[in-house]
Formats: structure tokens, sequence, C-alpha cells
């Protein structure tokens, strides 16, 4: 059983039917637990949070207490995801991390408004060390609205990285910066929505996977999904086009249901991994 620390805000989603759990942390995880992963989350919340409870069960939770969850409204515009911060909970540091988890074999920097230190990539030299990027490239506006912001420490920190994984959207579908980032990371995966993922890696040409067509009923959360279908599966396998393969199939089947529902059934798993083996079948 792989096992994963990860690291990151849990957020609490404002929606028209009340309040969910969002967050990279929380579709990601739900994603390898699902895979049968075992996992440790550090997060920051309100103690009383009750968006916590649709966690996973097994899910081993390290809660800091913060005044405020870090709490977002997201609406669709024209396929275009427009988000508000209403709060942010407390950043979250290597001091953070119980001192019995801190030589996880495997570690996912997960962060959603700013608050993972980009130095925890130093802390863990001989573990797998992986980010979901999006919230080292967001910044927000006095009312909270968010937006793009050039990421500072992308020199140094993605050639730490394992492999990161990024939405076009989050880079507002910049080539330049794209490619700037692929040459700097020795594994890329860049998510496209309905279009799948490109994977780069170092001294390959560039892959483009194609997704599958599906009703979307929630949109919310697949890039997570994606990321932790990836995760596991590199882990497990060191095959990036075979984890990437699972993962934009299951990613997709994510978005026909709502919120965390969308995590992978064991028929999804079941038919994902079995076409991605036929697939590297035929690689081979």
């Amino acid at each position: 059983m792989e096992t994963f620390l990860l690291i990151g805000h849990i957020a609490r989603d404002e929606t028209p039917s009340g309040a969910r759990l969002g967050g990279t942390v929380a579709y990601a995880g739900s994603a390898m637990a699902a895979l049968g992963a075992e996992l440790r989350l550090v997060t920051s919340a309100r103690s009383d949070e009750s968006v916590l409870a649709e966690l996973p069960a097994s899910i081993c939770l390290h809660l800091i207490p913060a005044a405020r969850s870090t709490t977002f409204i997201n609406r669709y515009e024209g396929g275009a995801r427009r988000q508000t911060l209403l709060g942010r909970a407390e950043p979250l540091t290597y001091a953070h991390l119980p001192e019995a988890w801190r030589a996880a074999p495997a570690v996912c920097l997960c962060p959603l408004a700013d608050e993972v230190d980009p130095s925890l990539l130093r802390a863990f030299p001989r573990a797998l060390r992986a980010a979901a990027l999006q919230g080292w490239l967001r910044t927000w506006d006095s009312d909270g609205t968010v937006r793009r912001k050039a990421w500072a420490e992308a020199d140094w920190a993605l050639p730490l990285l394992d492999f990161a994984v990024l939405s076009e959207e989050d880079i507002e579908r910049d080539a330049a910066l794209e490619a700037r980032y692929a040459a700097l990371a020795p594994l890329l995966i860049v998510t496209r929505a309905e279009r799948g993922c490109t994977v780069y890696r170092r001294g390959c040409a560039p892959l483009h996977i194609p997704a599958p067509q599906v009703e979307v009923v929630d949109a919310t959360g697949a890039g997570d999904v994606f990321f932790g279908v990836f995760s596991v599966l590199y882990q497990r396998t060191r095959d990036a086009i075979y984890a990437a393969r699972v993962a934009v199939q299951l990613a997709s089947q994510s978005v026909t249901r709502i919120g965390l529902a969308g995590a992978p059934t064991a028929a999804e798993l079941r038919a994902a991994l079995g076409w991605a083996s036929q697939q590297s079948a035929l690689r081979s």
C-alpha cells in the first residue's frame, strides 16, 4: 500500500445548495483513497468546520486550528471558472508536520491560496515530491477576486519536484510560460479539461492524451482527481504515460457527478486500469 503525506488547505465551497467540502487535498485524497493509498493530511481550518465530516474516513487528519476556514465561491461563466476567496486559514510550514509523519515516502503539496511554504520541498530529499501548482499561481484582490500571479519560486522549486500538475487555465493558456515550466520540471502534466492532458517528460517529445467525451454535471475538482490518481499510479509504477491515461479517464468520469461523489467507483477503476494496460501493451 502506498503512503502519502498531503499538505494543503481543505476548502469550504459555498454553493447555491449550501456549503460543501472542496480543495485539492479533498478531491485528490478521495481519489487516492479509492485506489487504496494510505493518506496522512496536514491542513488548517476552523476546528468546528462542518465540511470536514465529508473527508473519507480512511484519511488520517492533522488539523491546525484557524479562526476561519479557506472559503471560496466558484462561478462558471462560458466554461471558465471565476473564484472569490472569502477567507483563508493558517499558512502551513514544516513546523506544523507531526514528527512521525516527516519520513513519509511520498509527499504531495497541494496549495489552494498560497498557504503551503514551497521550501517544504527541501525537507523531503528522499521522498517522491509532487505538487499541484494552482495555489502558487493565484493571488486575490481586496474584494477576494482570485486572479493569476507570477510564481516567484518556479525556477528553483520545479526542478526539485518529481512531477508537477497544473491546468492550462491556471496560467491562462500562456504557451510560453507552459514551455518554460516544462523545461524546468523533470515531469510536468498540463490538464486541458475536456481535451485531456499533455505530458512533458525531460528528454522526450510532449505527448497529448485525449479525454473521453462525457456529459458534464459538475467540473469542480476534476484536475484534483487527475492529480490524485496520477500520484498513486506513478508512485506504484513509475510509468507516467500509464498513470496519465488512467487519470484522464477517471477525471473525465468525475465530472458526471456532483462534488466528491465524483471520486472513482470500483467499476470505473477496473475499467480505466484495464483500458490503460491494453494501451500500454500496444505501446510496447
